[in-house]
This record gives structure tokens, sequence and C-alpha cells, in this order.
């Protein structure tokens, strides 16, 4: 579907949110040819009054969230339609990915979508259907998020999608109780991380466990590993260079990686508690890999925040629980609070005024809170979000690191690289990395052959 061109010229205003957003100077609503005067909101709605004169109206939003996590994610707007009359027609599609495309090129794009790959948005914009946003939602972006937020929502330097939710990759799952017992310290270094993994090692236990089986995305972990080091290793601009193949996997900078991955993860001293040997991390599958924990078989598991929906169902999430998690240091101090995330962009694909309004209004600071308060387990980097509306601690850890001005945020490079490669070959040579012991030079040579020419 061609996205229909506006009727009425938007202004900017600048409420006393402080939120740029966009004032229609007159509605319209479907099918009537008389411009109707924009109602004056009271109460309650009249923060939302940059968003009136528009009642009447449908959005068509699709995405791959479903329910129950759909249902806090319609809560958190309700309050906007109630006051607005704009309603949003909500639909989740565990076949989002490959339906969306189906629908766009068919012509029955929906007018918006949460799109969750840089690298699909890439896709959708080629096909010419997606719409530029309002200067209101590009202001929000440049005004909220880390300017790396805003790069990925870009595509040959144009804006097209703005960010939504946040995930933290960068975390150490460990338990609180077993440290104090021991009498360790959380790591606030590389270094000192490796140090205490030693001297855990020492006590005959195993200080890391690891899980890499997920399916037919078996591999996905392991590859975020190395994520983690190429960051704290090469920084953000190596990181880039790596996403685009202009620095291969057997670079030096990208072998170097691999290795301190190698003596980290595939440390037969180090792992695989709870599971058996370095092979073991193949069949085990992410979502049972930090359990030993518990049971004090392992000490440590990298995941991402999300992960703390595994965890048995009476588990103690907190800094003095049965388990939490702390930041993974940085390896070379130059390179600032290095964090592995990932998220999902509100993309148009229609650029009438009312879809523009939920556009923007989903980039406001009062939207992300409302979001944070409807669901735990949903992170925002957008920095003028209220903290205090978080009530999980991972989230509010999460948004500590995600929110900060100087962290040094990429999204995972798996995800952005082409899926031949990011969710083929990578993943498939990962798996052999850890089930059959192949070479750090192999591995590499092997995904780089897969390189789309």
């Amino acid at each position: 579907m061609t996205a229909r061109t506006r009727r009425r010229a938007l202004v900017l205003v600048a409420p006393a949110v402080a939120t740029i957003l966009v004032v229609s100077a007159c509605a319209k609503n479907s099918g009537d040819n008389k411009a109707q005067p924009v109602p004056t909101l009271t109460g309650a709605c009249a923060q939302f009054q940059p968003f009136a004169g528009h009642a009447g109206t449908t959005v068509k939003m699709f995405a791959s969230i479903i329910s129950p996590e759909s249902d806090s994610l319609q809560k958190s707007w309700k309050e906007f339609e109630d006051c607005t009359g704009i309603k949003i027609s909500y639909e989740g599609s565990n076949d989002f990915e490959s339906q969306l495309g189906v629908r766009v090129n068919g012509g029955n794009a929906p007018d918006l979508a949460i799109i969750p790959q840089p690298g699909l948005l890439q896709k959708m914009v080629s096909t010419g259907k997606v719409a530029k946003p309002s200067q209101a939602t590009v202001s929000n972006a440049e005004r909220y998020w880390n300017a790396t937020w805003k790069a990925y929502g870009t595509v040959n330097g144009t804006f097209y999608a703005a960010p939504m939710s946040a995930n933290m990759k960068s975390l150490v799952w460990y338990s609180p109780k077993a440290f104090t017992t021991a009498g360790y310290k959380v790591p606030t270094s590389w270094t000192e991380m490796m140090a205490l993994s030693d001297t855990i090692a020492g006590t005959g236990k195993k200080p890391w466990c690891g899980g890499i089986a997920s399916g037919t995305a078996t591999g996905w972990p392991a590859t975020d590993w190395l994520e983690q080091v190429v960051l704290r290793t090469g920084g953000g601009d190596v990181y880039d260079k790596w996403i685009s193949h202009d620095i291969k996997f057997n670079s030096p900078e990208i072998l170097r990686a691999m290795q301190q991955v190698q003596s980290w993860m595939l440390n037969p001293r180090y792992v695989n508690g709870g599971f058996g040997d370095v092979r073991s991390i193949a069949t085990t599958t992410f979502q049972d890999a930090g359990k030993p924990i518990l049971t004090g078989q392992c000490w440590m598991l990298q995941q991402a925040s999300f992960y703390g929906a595994q965890w048995p169902k009476g588990t103690k999430i907190a800094e003095d629980g049965d388990v939490f998690a702390f930041y993974l240091p940085q390896i070379d101090a130059s390179i600032k609070t290095p964090v592995v995330g990932g998220g999902e962009f509100v993309t148009a694909f229609a650029n009438r005024p009312e879809v523009q309004a939920v556009q923007t209004y989903l980039t406001t600071p009062e939207w992300h809170t409302s979001r944070i308060k409807a669901a735990t387990g949903w992170v925002s980097a957008n920095q003028a979000a209220d903290k205090s509306a978080y009530t999980d601690p991972i989230d509010k850890l999460s948004a500590r690191y995600l929110t900060d001005p100087d962290t040094t945020f990429r999204f995972d490079a798996s995800d952005l690289m082409p899926p031949a490669v990011g969710a083929g070959q990578e993943w498939k040579s990962m798996t052999a990395w850890f089930a059959e012991g192949k070479t750090v030079e192999q591995i590499a040579k092997d995904i780089d052959g897969q390189w789309p020419a």
C-alpha cells in the first residue's frame, strides 16, 4: 500500500512535559471532507493534547509480540487511545518476519510495524514502501537516545525507524548468596573476573557454565560471547567494520578475540559446571545453562537480561537473592562501558497524521514510562524515561547501562550480518568449535568463506 500524503501541515510545540510532539492544525476524519477543529483535552487527558484531532481513526500495527506480552503492550497505550480517540489495532504473529515482507510486497502493509532487526528494516526500506517519520519523531530520537540507536534506525543516510524496546546482553548471572558464603567479590574488571575464575577452579569447582543449544538457532549464545570480546578489545570502530566484513573473521583483531573466548568459555578448567566438559556446551540448551548456579555446580553464566525468565519459579532474583547479575567487565579501559544488546524499532508504512501521531507518541518518555509500568521484563534505552518505574532489579540494572550517555553500545552483530553468515554459517561454525574442537583459524576461514560476494 502506498502511503497517503499528509492533508495538513504539522507544527511543533513544547508542552510542559518538554517532549517535542506533533500537533495538527486541524483534523479530518476518514471519509469526511470537512476539516474539524482540534478539541481541547482536559483533566488527565490534557497530556495528550499534542495528539488531539484524529478521533475516529484507526492505526494498524503488526509485530512479533504475542500474548501475554502483547497484553501489557496494549495496556501501555490504552489511555492514549481513550483520550485521543485514535484506535491502535494491534496484531502479533510468530511468523512476523516472513509475513511482513509478504504483506508489504502484496500491497497490504500495516500502518506501523515493530521491527526487531536493523537488517529487516533495510530490507523493508528497499521495497520503497517505508514512510519517513515526522520531524517530531526524528527530534525525539535524537533527544532521548544514545546516537547509536538512531543510526540503527537509519538506512543509506535516511532515518526511518524510531527506537522502542531494548535488551542488555552484557551481563553475568551469579548467586549473591554463594558469593557471600565463599567470600568472593563481584569483579569490576576482566582481569579480576579471570582471577576469580582461577580461584574457583583451584577449589576443584567449575567457575562457568554455558549452553548454546537452541533448536534451529543452535550456536547463537556463542556468537554473543565473541561479540562481547570484540567490542571490549576493538571498540566500536572494529566492531562496525567486522559487521560489514571490512574486517574479516580471519583478521588479527577477530582471531585475537576468538582466542580470548577460547581461554574463557572453551577452557577445560573453567567449564562446563554441572554438565560435563567443553563439548557439553554444544548440547546444553541455553535455557538450562544457568541452573547449576542454584546447586553450586557452577558459579557464573554470561547471558542476556532476558535470561531472568528461565530461572525456576520461586527463585529470588535480587542483589541479596538466589541469583542476580553483574555487568560483564571491560577488557580495555579506554573503551567506555561497552554494551552489546538488541532492540526493536517502530517503522511506518503510511504517513497519515494519525499514524505519525502514534509513531511520535511511542518515542516519548511518557509512553516509555507507561510501558515500563505495564510489565516487568521490558527495558527502554530512552534516557528520559522514569527509571523509578522499574520494579524488576534486572530491568533497572539493564536500563542503567543502556541509558548511560557514555556507553559504547552496539547491536548484536550476528543480527546485522547477512543471514547466510550471522544466522547461518556463524551459528554452525561456533557449534563445531565447541562440539568438535576445531581451531580458531579453521572456524574463521569457514565463516569468511560463506560471506556473500
